[in-house]
């Protein structure tokens, strides 16, 4: 077997998240090297966050220590309210699957993200405008990588795994009071859930 590849390991971590499942070649140099790679990534302020159990890796920003603090070399994505919706109603749906399934795989359909998200859409002209609306976040939280389309064509998609190191548990713990006042923000006079007698 040849020797681990400090050069490999870390150029691909600065690409993007590397996965046990995609990256098998990477995955190992990454693994074996990880104490080395955290060193090498530490003097440029990042880094290394590896999860073993659920297979991936990638790199972050450290706190910041201040004025002495290097230069942010990965830069915070400031995220629209509906994807940051979007990335919390996944997560609180990977949760449930954990919590009921043996299987470490939750695969969606096109269908099954757009009615998570429909409630809490604001009114829109028409139905087709409110799916559009959903394509469009579901398109930008596959660019960020929690979310990656599976081939064939009928617009299926894996929850990647690496979502739980962004929105952890104890956050999630608050969220369905907090998606319960937004429903009921939304459903109000006037809003997508009313009644011709709310008005």
């Amino acid at each position: 077997m040849a020797e681990p590849d400090l050069s490999l390991a870390v150029t691909s971590l600065m690409k993007g998240p590397v996965y046990r499942d995609q990256h098998e070649k990477v995955w190992r140099h990454v693994v074996k090297l990880r104490a080395r790679v955290s060193d090498h990534v530490a003097v440029m302020g990042l880094e290394v966050v590896l999860d073993d159990v659920e297979g991936y890796a990638f790199l972050r920003s450290r706190p910041d220590d201040g004025d002495d603090a290097p230069p942010r070399l990965i830069a915070r994505r400031a995220l629209s309210f509906p994807v940051s919706l979007l990335l919390a109603l996944l997560r609180k749906r990977l949760a449930e699957f954990d919590a009921d399934n043996a299987e470490t795989r939750l695969v969606l359909t096109r269908d099954d993200v757009v009615e998570m998200m429909r409630m809490f859409m604001p009114a829109a002209s028409t139905e087709a405008r409110i799916v559009e609306q959903i394509d469009a976040h579901i398109g930008k939280v596959v660019e960020l990588g929690f979310l990656r389309r599976l081939p064939g064509g009928d617009e299926t998609y894996e929850v990647r795994r690496i979502l739980k190191a962004f929105v952890d548990a104890q956050w999630l713990s608050g969220f369905n009071d907090g998606l319960a006042r937004y429903a009921a923000t939304l459903a109000g006079p006037g809003g997508p859930g009313a009644s011709e007698g709310d008005a």
